[in-house]
């Protein structure tokens, strides 16, 4: 495997634990809904114990999917999350807020009340997708970072990279494509969430309730969706010349990508189709449960693809706005060739992980969560 495959073959690996991540927010999307779709507080315990046997997974796979940025492309990490720190510090922040909620909510000696930590969860579940949302449109709008690596022999402040403002990644919520896709992403969240509760919560008033939730979240969504999307194939997109190493704009770059990487567009609609199948045929059906499943693989497809056409086909994934030839490309920003190597060898243990972690989930839901299994189980949240 060369050098340039394997920086490939990293971008891939760093765009499906997005994508993973994406479709993991269920558990956000479902906890923005606590107090929609639970009437009362055996309902709202019903669904904060349906999402709280899945939290981990997604916590974890936010800090797997940071660790693999860092580990792959350290000059992103230490630009965005060194340099955009604010922005990562409240997404981060929203997190732990979510775990100390699940954990405290029904504790002995808790003078706050179960309701304030579910408020708590119903914060998470509005900043988590939206901001992360936003970090991610930056992949297309751009930052407002500056690189100079030969400031690393500074004495006084050996920085490679630093932010060109003073907000540190507040500035990527002024932009309003930002918090389109933000929102774009939110709305998805929810979308999952409720298809995922009406899979797992044994309990027809919820899934009821749910079924109408589940248009109220998914116009919205596509709305966001589609503006964005057509509006980022149809803007300049940031574009490198692999000899050179030079960084140009390029008029409908995003589009070129999407023409020019035909397999990848394939997988793309494929994913689209099968969200929308899940939407249509749960709201059609009074009866069809399983919408969560064509509809996270469908999720994981499209974002998958939509990061990739980000970074694939000579493109700069993180473009910065204030200084065009400090952005961010798979070539300029990777780890060596021995990191990557080693790292490439690691990696082939991942289908492992994922057989334990399907394994997991199945035991996990070999019961549908109601009102009786949390009456009768002392460690319910």
């Amino acid at each position: 495997m060369t050098y340039e495959l394997m920086q490939q073959y990293w971008w891939f690996l760093v765009s499906l634990l997005g994508a993973l991540l994406v479709f993991l927010m269920f558990v956000q999307g479902a906890n923005s809904l606590i107090f929609s779709l639970g009437t009362n507080e055996d309902e709202r315990r019903m669904l904060v114990n349906s999402t709280g046997r899945k939290w981990e997974f997604t916590f974890t796979t936010l800090v797997t999917f940071g660790g693999a940025f860092f580990a792959s492309f350290p000059l992103f990490y230490s630009t965005s999350f060194g340099g955009a720190y604010w922005l990562w510090m409240i997404i981060l922040f929203s997190f732990v807020l979510q775990a100390v909620s699940y954990e405290f909510q029904h504790k002995l000696g808790n003078i706050f009340g179960a309701r304030t930590f579910q408020c708590f969860l119903v914060i998470n579940g509005i900043l988590g997708p939206l901001l992360l949302g936003g970090a991610v449109a930056t992949f297309f709008n751009g930052s407002n970072f500056v690189i100079d690596k030969m400031s690393i022999t500074d004495d006084i402040q050996p920085v490679i990279s630093r932010w060109a403002n003073a907000s540190h990644g507040l500035d990527a919520l002024l932009d309003p494509w930002n918090l389109v896709f933000g929102f774009a992403v939110f709305f998805l969240a929810r979308v999952l969430g409720v298809l995922y509760i009406i899979n797992n919560v044994n309990d027809e008033r919820i899934r009821r309730r749910a079924s109408v939730r589940l248009i109220g979240a998914a116009v919205p969504f596509l709305i966001f969706f589609v503006a964005f999307l057509v509006r980022t194939l149809l803007k300049d997109g940031f574009a490198y010349d692999p000899a050179t190493g030079i960084i140009f704009l390029e008029p409908m770059k995003y589009l070129h990508n999407l023409m020019d990487m035909w397999v990848v567009t394939l997988i793309f609609l494929v994913g689209v189709i099968l969200v929308l199948y899940a939407i249509i045929k749960t709201v059609m059906s009074k009866t069809y449960i399983g919408g969560i499943w064509p509809a996270g693989i469908g999720v994981v497809l499209v974002v998958t693809c939509l990061l990739l056409f980000a970074g694939w086909n000579h493109t700069a994934y993180y473009p910065s706005n204030f200084d065009l030839q400090s952005s961010l490309t798979i070539d300029n920003s990777c780890s060596s060739e021995f990191t990557l190597r080693t790292m490439t060898y690691v990696s082939f243990i991942i289908p492992f992980v994922l057989a334990y972690i399907f394994y997991a989930w199945r035991a996990i839901d070999k019961k549908k969560i109601d009102l009786d299994d949390i009456r009768s189980d002392d460690h319910a949240y």
